[in-house]
């Protein structure tokens, strides 16, 4: 593989709406690190990141913890979208802009480009088309999500030479190596997450913050949730270890926040996020981080949540979905209502002021009625904390999905942009549009309580 020219390519998202809460192609960047540890010559074009100023882009605010907005560009909808009353955009550079950096780039041997969302499949088939036109004669892989989750829409509708599934390092390795006619000299052992070299946090621009994944995989079957289908088993990396690599990235690159991307940090917490707090403390380096996705209440004790303060936690989620507990149980049985209490009451014994904790709340599940929703809402209101409105996407292969499909008034199989969460795909008398509204206002109203005491609110 050595000599060889590969380019990764992060998609335009096309949607009604999108944020950037610490997100970056993480799978992509592990993926190209450890095709440069194999002798390729690597290069990335981020079509998320802000707009070329010379090409007249005025790029969006960040905030000082790195999240912000995407720049947008308002586009016609998709014809299966038409009649949903709200306005769409394509998020990230210009299409000018991505055939400028396209051509500062050599003709590259394999083009790797990821995929997120399912419904997003319009950005990542029109990169796909860009780097055809470009370099015809590179080999396209096309991963992530919509790969994984979609394959058969990926395989027939993108126009990529080969159609990745799940975690894609091995399999990127394994296809590259045979149309390439050699093997790669390094082959990492996923059992082991620390024999990944460090992904290429070194080629994003500009670099404000850096995704850490500390475990993959999930040990609980929300029934809602894909994350056992993108990453099998629950796999721990050693604690020092990863805070080596957050030592790396702020010592050499100043880097002071960093975005867990894990689906179960706090899981076994005397095993890997005790010790690794403890480290990141006794080595002083200053640092914060931010939990995009929904940290684990079941398991935030007296000494977790004092560690979390110590080392340096900035933006706490958790997750609680609903405050049905029959509701609850059938999804999955991840937390109750008095372990999300008991885990509030130990994060603001540790310091935290609960109003900048915000609690995920999911809208828009099969069958689901306004009033459970706004129960929730409430509920998480008077703890003190934010409840944070998720609205429910329906994914293939997830425990709900054959449910979801009984209940939609879209053909969710038929295409994946009926999955977008926007649509409120599974709607109903129960709870429909207007009643969503309704709801979101009575969510936004603690945050706006907040501000006027004096708090952050928060991106949402």
């Amino acid at each position: 593989m050595k000599g060889k020219r590969v380019l990764l390519v992060n998609p335009w998202i096309y949607d009604f709406a999108a944020y950037d809460l610490w997100a970056k192609p993480l799978g992509l960047l592990f993926l190209g690190a450890l095709l440069r540890l194999n002798g390729c010559e690597v290069s990335f074009v981020d079509c998320l990141k802000a707009p070329h100023e010379q090409m007249g882009g005025k790029p969006p605010k960040a905030h000082p913890g790195g999240h912000g907005k995407f720049y947008r560009q308002i586009v016609d909808s998709p014809a299966l979208l038409k009649g949903f009353p709200r306005r769409y955009g394509r998020y990230g550079i210009s299409r000018e802009a991505f055939y400028h950096d396209l051509g500062k780039i050599g003709e590259p041997d394999a083009v790797l480009v990821t995929s997120q969302m399912t419904y997003w499949y319009p950005g990542v088939h029109e990169a796909v088309r860009c780097v055809r036109e470009a370099f015809p004669r590179a080999v396209v892989l096309l991963g992530g999500i919509y790969a994984t989750l979609c394959g058969g829409h990926a395989g027939k509708h993108a126009g990529a030479d080969h159609v990745l599934c799940g975690e894609g390092e091995l399999e990127a390795l394994r296809v590259l190596g045979r149309l390439w006619r050699t093997s790669p000299g390094y082959c990492p052992d996923m059992d082991n997450l620390d024999s990944l070299p460090y992904p290429l946090f070194d080629l994003v621009e500009p670099l404000r913050y850096v995704c850490i994944q500390t475990s993959r995989g999930c040990p609980f079957r929300c029934t809602y949730c894909a994350s056992h289908l993108l990453a099998s088993g629950l796999r721990v990396r050693d604690p020092h270890k990863a805070v080596d690599e957050v030592e790396h990235w702020h010592r050499r690159y100043q880097i002071d926040d960093f975005a867990l991307y894990d689906d179960a940090f706090l899981f076994r917490s005397q095993r890997f996020a005790l010790p690794f707090m403890q480290e990141i403390v006794q080595r002083r380096l200053g640092v914060r981080f931010h939990c995009p996705n929904a940290l684990h209440a079941r398991y935030l004790s007296p000494e977790v949540a004092s560690a979390m303060k110590e080392s340096g936690f900035a933006t706490i989620r958790l997750g609680l979905e609903t405050s049905d507990p029959v509701l609850q149980e059938k999804t999955g049985g991840k937390v109750s209502n008095d372990e999300l209490l008991h885990a509030l009451e130990n994060l603001s014994r540790a310091g935290f002021d609960p109003s900048d904790i915000g609690v995920y709340i999911l809208c828009g599940l099969p069958g689901q009625h306004a009033r459970e929703v706004l129960d929730a809402v409430e509920f998480v209101r008077s703890s003190g904390a934010r409840p944070v409105i998720t609205e429910y996407s329906p994914l293939p292969g997830t425990g709900m999905w054959e449910e979801a499909l009984r209940f939609s008034r879209y053909p969710l199989d038929e295409d994946p942009l009926f999955h977008n969460n926007t649509l409120l795909p599974c709607a109903w008398e129960g709870l429909d549009l207007s009643m969503y509204r309704e709801i979101r206002l009575a969510a936004g109203r603690s945050a706006s309580s907040a501000l006027a005491a004096g708090k952050g609110a928060g991106p949402e």
